[in-house]
């Protein structure tokens, strides 16, 4: 049996009106006006089509055949007597001759309405995922991504890039998060990882005498899912360039993202080159966060002198940053909101005040506030109508809480935020260290095969106690658009020397480095070309693009927030016989 069709459910124009066609697709919707009068809709991937039942025979057909059941539709296309001006296909209609069932669908009830699969409960929808993706809104964001991928990829091979696939199974490093790990059959009790990122393989391919490389890379980590972060897997455009530094990577970027975000995206506006650099303290001091969007005008201002011996106990030896807000319109109500959300968020309560229109001070901490009236107006720079968000604590953390303000302040009103573009900035000259939340101990703060600013006798004097390692800052940066990290990038330490010092300092020897990254040591060893790269984040490229609120969105089959595939049933169980092929048990915890 053919199962051919002559066109497709959004082909069909008035100028086809009299064809002879074959329509293929699924059962959208049936309804029965007499008994040999119906309207059905024949959905496929391209679109929908509406055709006219005039036959009984074809209609009690029909009747036994359950919605979303694909059937084959041949028949007559003819000019629709009340068109249809929303719909591509909306001139016309197709009158059927003869209808054949192709696959039925053998559930008189569906998990959720296809065209409102969104409004389901979401691991309703993760379950049936398959039924989701019939959903055209769902669909056209999986469409758009292929749209993205392709064209990022043409971009890159334009700019001289060379695109080369890299393994899957490969070793254990210590690269930030945790690996999944793949047991080794014909090792016992070795294992393989599945690689965080292609990190030191792009870099071995610089010191392999590749000049430019990139792939579209699946990286995994064993992280806790995020609004703007899958579990377990992910996409990058990966990229390398040898003999290159910072400004050789951002001018490619530069020119390969804004055509594609102003082409694809929600907003047809997008930074051109170049974009705004800004040092890592100097965002963390005026934003509160090294993610900051710049679409918002708002910025924090140090309002610790203003403040002191105001008798306010939460501002007593801590740091007070305040963001102001001019024109303020917002309501009571509003303003509770916007402290209680901050305060989730943040860790921290923020506190505020109102300038109003006569020049009082009202509301929140107006008393504490009275006394040092003119002081902090002055200050602050204050104007009748302002609104004052006040954030306390160690540096860190009012810096934090006050970024946070400053983002939900900006999403409030309307008139500090321009949120129709894509607004990119670059954050740069990143710690080389930081102390670990978890270890309490001297770590990496991003990438560890970075560059130091300074080279080997900044890092022989942080190990010699002249500096605190701390104060040490690396060649790297971040990509952010509209207050989203889409990459994180480096120029790479590529000198050994210079590489055994740097891991010193986080208790790693050089016999350590050698054993922990063979090739790349021993790769360096033979003459390493300077090479920097990035690599932008796809899954979230995407979402921006979409405007989607979560990563799920945009991805095929995407895993729910507790790593877990709850339409494949994965992770699941597997048999005694493979669990002793590869020389592993499973003890349950105590």
């Amino acid at each position: 049996m053919t199962q051919s069709r002559t066109h497709n459910c959004n082909e069909l124009r008035l100028a086809d009106a009299g064809k002879e066609v074959r329509l293929v697709g699924w059962l959208e919707n049936i309804r029965a006006v007499s008994a040999n009068l119906a309207f059905l809709v024949l959905r496929d991937f391209y679109g929908t089509t509406q055709v006219v039942v005039e036959d009984e025979a074809i209609l009690n057909q029909l009747k036994a055949i359950n919605k979303e059941s694909t059937i084959a539709v041949n028949g007559t296309v003819r000019e629709r007597s009340s068109k249809n001006p929303n719909l591509p296909t909306g001139d016309i209609e197709v009158v059927p001759k003869s209808v054949e069932l192709l696959g039925r669908c053998r559930y008189n009830e569906l998990p959720f309405q296809i065209n409102r699969s969104r409004e389901a409960d979401e691991a309703l929808r993760l379950k049936y995922r398959y039924l989701d993706l019939r959903n055209p809104e769902v669909k056209k964001n999986i469409v758009l991504r292929s749209n993205v991928v392709a064209a990022l990829r043409n971009a890159m091979i334009d700019e001289g890039f060379l695109e080369i696939t890299t393994p899957i199974l490969t070793a254990s490093s210590p690269e930030g998060a945790r690996d999944y790990l793949v047991p080794a059959r014909k090792h016992p009790g070795k294992f393989y990882a599945l690689p965080q990122a292609p990190q030191q393989f792009k870099q071995l391919l610089m010191t392999s005498g590749f000049d430019r490389y990139f792939q579209i890379a699946p990286c995994f980590r064993d992280e806790d899912a995020r609004g703007d972060r899958s579990p377990g897997e992910f996409y990058q455009l990966d990229m390398e360039m040898a003999f290159a530094g910072q400004d050789d990577v951002f001018a490619v970027l530069e020119k390969v993202l804004p055509p594609i975000f102003a082409k694809y995206g929600t907003y047809d506006r997008a930074s051109s080159a170049p974009f705004t650099r800004i040092p890592y303290l100097e965002a963390m001091d005026k934003y509160g966060s090294d993610k900051p969007d710049l679409r918002i005008d708002l910025t924090l201002q140090d309002a610790t002198e203003a403040f002191a011996g105001c008798g306010f106990g939460p501002f007593e030896n801590n740091v007070v940053k305040a963001v102001v807000v001019t024109d303020f319109e917002g309501t009571r109500k509003q303003i509770d909101k916007l402290c209680a959300d901050v305060e989730v968020q943040s860790g921290r309560k923020p506190f505020w005040f109102r300038l109003d229109e006569n020049g009082n001070i009202v509301g929140g901490i107006a008393k504490f506030v009275e006394p040092i009236k003119e002081r902090v107006i002055s200050a602050l720079s204050l104007k009748p109508n302002c609104f004052v968000g006040l954030a306390a604590g160690k540096l860190l953390e009012a810096q934090k809480c006050a970024g946070v303000l400053r983002s939900k302040l900006g999403a409030m009103c309307e008139n500090h935020m321009d949120d129709k573009q894509y607004a990119f900035c670059w954050i740069v000259d990143f710690p080389m260290y930081e102390i670990g939340e978890e270890s309490g101990e001297l770590e990496f703060c991003h990438n560890p095969f970075s560059m130091p600013n300074g080279g080997l006798e900044v890092l022989q004097k942080a190990a010699s106690g002249e500096i605190d390692p701390l104060t040490i800052t690396a060649y790297q940066y971040d990509l952010v658009c509209n207050g989203v990290e889409l990459s994180s990038g480096a120029v790479r330490n590529h000198d050994p020397e210079i590489m055994i010092e740097a891991f010193k300092l986080v208790r790693l020897g050089e016999e350590d480095v050698k054993a922990k990254f063979p090739a790349m040591y021993n790769a360096f060893c033979y003459g390493a070309p300077p090479h920097a790269g990035i690599a932008p984040g796809v899954d979230r490229m995407v979402m921006l693009l979409t405007g989607a609120e979560t990563i799920r969105e945009v991805i095929p089959f995407p895993m729910n927030k507790n790593a877990q595939d709850v339409m494949m049933g994965a992770p699941g169980s597997v048999t005694a016989k493979q669990l002793e092929e590869l020389n592993i048990a499973v003890v349950s915890k105590e």
